[in-house]
């Protein structure tokens, strides 16, 4: 797997007006965490564009104030607007330690199904993969060429050394079918691999990921809350009022 080295500065402060700070200065506040101790630290989001902007999967070396942790991004959210980075978590992995990962698919080739008038399903562009990190490949590459019509490329006809596939053997990765039974299976396929991510998460990242997303529900709720207070503040400070005489 690539791998990707990132130098980043460890916060001493943590709480929301040092975050919103960071945010406004162009940083990105992150966290590490599956190690011995969580650490939280930021750099500034320029630095994340060739993790974030790219199908490519990474083991990133983060060098927090000199001391170097291999990780992969598990989380990142994004402003709801601007489309800026918020925040990213971060899970450390370690030589001996299994880790799970989303790889991405490649298709190569043309299907001979879809030259005779088919439709090319590609299910699955990003398969669950759990191995060592050195087992982990860049990607999954798949030849497509001599798929029919009514044929499927599952689960269980792949296969990469040291690395299991947290999905159902029969799941289909790419098909061609006709047009009609394509469109049958798009909603079934979003709803199947939002339960898969989810089974494949620890107790712990299902707790943490829906730990932050109360907290920013909260978070946006406090920042309503203190626009509607300015807005009512008034412009006249300490004027005297006018007296008739």
């Amino acid at each position: 797997m690539k791998s990707l080295a990132i130098s980043v500065k460890e916060r001493q402060d943590v709480g929301k007006t040092n975050t919103r700070a960071l945010r406004n200065q162009g940083n990105v506040p992150c966290v590490l965490y599956g190690g011995e101790k969580q650490v939280c630290f930021y750099t500034h989001e320029n630095d994340f564009r060739k993790l974030v902007y790219t199908p490519d999967v990474f083991i990133v070396e983060l060098n927090v104030d000199g001391e170097v942790k291999k990780a992969i991004m598990k989380d990142i959210q994004f402003h709801p607007v601007t489309d800026k980075i918020l925040h990213i978590d971060f899970l450390e992995v370690f030589d001996d330690k299994d880790v799970t990962v989303s790889v991405p698919v490649i298709l190569n080739g043309l299907a001979i199904g879809v030259r005779n008038g088919g439709n090319l399903m590609f299910r699955r562009r990003k398969i669950i993969t759990r191995g060592l990190a050195t087992n982990l490949p860049d990607a999954i590459e798949i030849d497509i060429e001599s798929l029919n019509i009514g044929q499927f490329v599952y689960i269980k006809d792949l296969n990469v050394d040291g690395c299991e596939f947290l999905a159902p053997d029969n799941s289909v990765v790419v098909g061609v079918k006709t047009a009609r039974a394509a469109i049958e299976d798009e909603l079934a396929e979003a709803e199947e691999e939002e339960e898969e991510r989810r089974a494949a998460m620890s107790q712990e990242e299902r707790d943490k990921e829906d730990t932050d997303k109360a907290a920013e529900g909260g978070e946006e709720t406090e920042d309503k809350k203190e626009g509607a207070e300015k807005k009512q503040e008034s412009p006249d400070e300490g004027g005297d009022s006018p007296t008739a005489e």
